[in-house]
């Protein structure tokens, strides 16, 4: 009866409770302050209020300081942040407020929070030299709840096994959700509860993706893991394949004319979407009219559409190893939009007059049409460059020629040239690797490269001077920030090793010596290492609208304008473009700022999964390798193990410290190497080693290696 009697007063001091503090928001309440307003004095009530209060605002039923509405002064601290999960299942919660250090949460106490949720921690007081450490209370937002895996089906039940190395639980599946999904295949799974107590969640197959080990299925995994979608929603596909194809009067208001001009586009051999063109004229007065002329997108393209809407969701076109998944349907980036050759185009166009000496004498934006007289692929351009004949050899040289002025005056004010290798893998008509070759890079990719770059550079100019101060116009810059002292301070005395040296003096000197070690590498073994360490200690490039510079070009002012057909920010800017050139106000800066926000996620999300794609292709390569040596360099080092990189085929795998047999290694992470306890013998980032293929695991896209000791 007592127990009753007690669980009837919590019940009723709770619903009391809350009630106070709805009516006294902002105020810093404790329990005596709580019982006041209550006019309860009794032991028992006092109890059981501060029992309520400790169990609801660990709860998060009742909001403390951080979140703020109330504050209650005998309770410790909270923070909000986003779970980063280390591989032994426990996590550091990264806080929203920088300010903030982040917080260790051991596995028993995340309660179901998975990697890259949003949650708020209970922080336990701190002990003397402990790093903080935390619980988590609630779920605020959850990071994803699908997920790629193997399903094992059994008489009973079902379980997914995840491939996300980060997801370490296995998901259970009613054999009633199944969705006719088969043993042993790849398949999307949703969850869709987790009971408390339970082990693992529980969800329900959405999508079966194939058999295990076929090249579509893996592709298509990469992508569902990295949240694009397969294909394009009934509606969109509807509304793309109902734009026609044909110009009318209509389309041609407004445009300026370039049919009669010479124009193509260089483009790989294999490309399908051709983003841009260019127009080339020889002026009376001896200089010269360039026209980059870019498919305008934005025509077809309207704001509110279902066209619009998954443009934007989707921000980007994502490129894997043997497939483009395109931003926009195949009608709009293959077909209408794509400058194809001996077709009418509507383009939108930054066209410059520069002089011999590539500077830039008058310039014009705006809407155009055009008709491309050739397309090239990068290596019919390059030679035509090179044996100085051919279609329109006149026009790319002196292009080659402006490109090159251009180039060494961007070099001169500061900007970076960072030359990684980029390896391309040789596929069979399964998609299966069967040879690898690195990328060149030569004049015909340069000169396409810097009148984009020309382009995209004065057009964040022609914007940036619209308006000062509170007056600006709101437009998507593409921001590059100056690089973190510390980082490449530790880069430089890295560098130092090999012989290279970095003046961090100024900003300039830094570019000028990060350009002559990038000149001095190339080639070397040590170039893709230090190339990709530089880059690391550089900031990330974002899409943004603050009026910022671009530290890596060396430009005060650059936007992304020329690439509509495969990204969400280059269509933004056509749109803003229009806008002003028609003297029309500003537009929403939050509206943008947000739509940029996305782009930057959306990118970033891309490139992770060209990655994934690549690194399964590396895998399958090294598949018929198990047992064979190769020489290679050390690209990283962790507390576990050291990557190596082989020099034949550039596949990435790793040297775990524990089968190391000859000492006892361990992690020097300011020296980038790893040291023997006993024998002091060092393994340094850049060193050349000799490497057996030990094991390969396709479904975890993992590269084993023996280190083979002299």
């Amino acid at each position: 009866m007592a127990k009753k009697k007690s669980h009837q007063l919590k019940q009723v001091l709770t619903q009391l409770i809350s009630d106070v503090f709805t009516k006294n928001k902002n105020e810093a309440l404790n329990y005596k302050q709580v019982s006041a307003k209550l006019n309860l004095v009794d032991i028992e009530s006092k109890e059981t209020i501060l029992e309520i209060l400790e169990e609801q605002t660990t709860k998060g039923v009742f909001e403390e300081p951080q979140r703020g509405k109330f504050r209650l002064k005998e309770l410790k601290t909270f923070i909000i942040g986003k779970v980063d999960m280390t591989a032994d299942g426990a996590a550091f919660i990264i806080p929203d407020d920088d300010l903030e250090k982040d917080v260790f949460v051991s596995a028993r106490k995340l309660h179901t929070a998975l990697h890259g949720d949003k949650v708020k921690v209970y922080i336990y007081a701190k002990k003397s030299g402990r790093k903080n450490e935390g619980e988590v209370v609630e779920i605020i937002e959850r990071y994803k709840t699908d997920f790629i895996g193997v399903i094992k089906i059994s008489e009973r039940f079902a379980f997914v096994m995840v491939d996300d190395r980060k997801m370490l639980h296995d998901i259970f599946v009613p054999l009633t959700d199944l969705n006719e999904a088969k043993n042993g295949q790849k398949v999307q799974v949703a969850i869709t509860d987790w009971p408390e107590g339970a082990k693992n969640p529980i969800g329900k197959i959405t999508n079966i993706l194939g058999e295990q080990g076929e090249n579509d299925t893996e592709m298509n995994s990469i992508l569902a893991q990295f949240g694009f979608p397969l294909s394009f929603p009934e509606e969109v596909e509807k509304e793309a394949n109902a734009i026609p194809e044909e110009i009318t009067a209509e389309d041609l208001k407004g445009r300026k004319d370039f049919r009669d001009t010479i124009t193509f586009t260089i483009d790989p051999a294999d490309a399908k979407d051709f983003d841009d063109a260019i127009s080339f004229k020889k002026l009376d007065n001896g200089n010269y009219e360039i026209g980059v002329h870019i498919a305008d997108v934005s025509h077809y393209v309207t704001p509110g559409s279902a066209l619009d809407k998954e443009a934007y969701s989707r921000a980007t076109s994502v490129y894997l190893v043997d497939r483009v998944i395109p931003m926009l349907p195949e009608r709009l980036s293959n077909g209408v939009c794509s400058l194809r050759p001996n077709e009418d185009k509507l383009c939108f166009a930054a066209v410059f007059e520069l002089d011999n000496e590539a500077n830039v004498v008058n310039e014009w934006f705006g809407r155009t049409v055009i008709h491309s007289n050739r397309r090239f692929s990068y290596e019919e351009a390059q030679e035509v460059i090179e044996n100085k004949a051919g279609d329109y050899a006149e026009e790319l040289l002196k292009l080659n020629e402006l490109a090159y002025v251009l180039r060494d005056r961007k070099f001169k004010n500061g900007a970076i040239s960072f030359e990684s290798t980029e390896v391309k893998f040789q596929l069979d008509e399964k998609g299966k690797p069967v040879g690898v070759y690195v990328k060149e890079r030569k004049d015909a990719h340069k000169l396409i490269e810097d009148f984009m770059l020309l382009a995209n550079r004065k057009v964040a100019e022609f914007a940036a001077k619209k308006g000062k101060g509170k007056q600006k116009y709101t437009f998507v810059y593409r921001s590059h920030d100056s690089p973190n002292l510390e980082n490449l301070g530790n880069f430089a005395l890295f560098a130092a090793r090999f012989g290279y040296k970095i003046n961090m003096k100024s900003d300039k000197e830094i570019a000028k010596s990060l350009n002559y070690l990038m000149e001095d590498v190339e080639g070397k073994k040590e170039q893709n290492v230090l190339t990709q360490l530089a880059i690391r200690s550089m900031a990330k490039a974002i899409y943004t609208t603050k009026k910022t510079s671009h530290y890596g070009l060396a430009f005060d002012h650059y936007t992304h304008f020329t690439s509509p057909i495969r990204r969400y920010p280059d269509v933004m800017v056509h749109r803003l473009m229009a806008a002003y050139l028609g003297k029309q106000k500003s537009a929403n800066e939050n509206e943008y700022e947000e739509a940029a926000s996305h782009s930057s996620a959306m990118e970033k999300r891309a490139a992770d999964a060209e990655r994934a794609s690549i690194k399964y292709k590396q895998v399958e390569y090294l598949e018929e390798n198990v047992g064979k040596l190769f020489m290679g360099i050390i690209s990283g080092v962790t507390e576990w193990g050291m990557y190596v990189e082989l020099n034949e085929n550039k596949c990435e795998g790793m040297v775990r410290l524990r089968d190391i047999a000859d000492d006892f290694y361990v992690l020097d992470e300011k020296n980038y190497c790893i040291i023997g306890q006993r024998k002091k013998k060092v393994y340094q980032l850049g060193d050349e080693v000799k490497v057996k293929v030990k094991k390969v695991d396709l479904s975890k896209r993992q590269i084993d290696f023996a280190l083979v000791q002299d």
